[in-house]
């Protein structure tokens, strides 16, 4: 998130490889960004997480900064503009992704993505079966990417959307709605989700969409 400068620095560095290698090291491109996204934290849901005994629940909080970040098709030589601002109202924190998204240069998309485990989210025989967002925005479409242990690629993942509006609202996002970019006939299984992205993509228009909670239920 904007406010801590070790992200900012991780984000340049992302940005400088691409820029420098891609045109002599374009095979190795995906390769390099997940190296990379496998150094930062990850966010581990636990049994402190639990909201209640059917949800696993992830407040947006003072600390959130520590676990996610904003990545950009400029990693790839997009020209999409934006950022991500960790904000508070009253007790309230949430992260609030905005920007100009822009299909120049085969770009496309901003967004803000955090590094997940759900290895052990497995409750008395029983999976999750989708996630919860609270969110705000400027009534655009907007996406949820998740990638998994099978992901062969950054742009290997499981994707919906949602539409948020002006007012607060909590929207509810099934797993077996979100469909494998590169397989329809996949299945997202929960167990193997290791990172989480909310995303403005896919078409020119200007992003800002706010989030304050994401619960994960079963």
């Amino acid at each position: 998130i904007t406010d801590k400068k070790t992200y900012n620095k991780i984000s340049l560095k992302i940005q400088y490889i691409f820029m420098r290698f891609k045109s002599i090291y374009k095979s190795k491109l995906n390769h390099i960004l997940t190296l990379i996204l496998m150094s930062l934290p990850i966010l581990v849901f636990n049994t402190k997480t639990f909201a209640d005994e059917e949800t696993l629940s992830y407040p947006f909080n003072a600390d959130s900064g520590r676990y996610w970040q904003y990545v950009s098709d400029r990693v790839m030589g997009g020209v999409s503009d934006g950022q991500v601002t960790l904000e508070q109202e009253g007790e309230m924190y949430f992260a609030r992704l905005t920007g100009n998204v822009s299909t120049a240069n085969n770009g496309g998309f901003i967004q803000l993505r955090a590094g997940v485990s759900f290895a052990d989210s497995e409750k008395d025989g029983k999976q999750l079966k989708g996630v919860r967002l609270n969110v705000r925005g400027n009534g655009e479409t907007y996406y949820i990417h998740i990638r998994t242990n099978e992901s062969w690629s950054p742009s290997d993942y499981y994707a919906t959307t949602f539409k948020a509006d002006a007012d607060w609202k909590m929207i509810d996002l099934p797993f077996n709605k979100f469909e494998r970019r590169w397989s329809k006939d996949s299945r997202l299984d929960p167990k193997k989700i290791r990172s989480f992205g909310i995303v403005a993509y896919g078409r020119d228009h200007i992003s800002d969409v706010s989030v304050s909670t994401i619960e994960f239920y079963y």
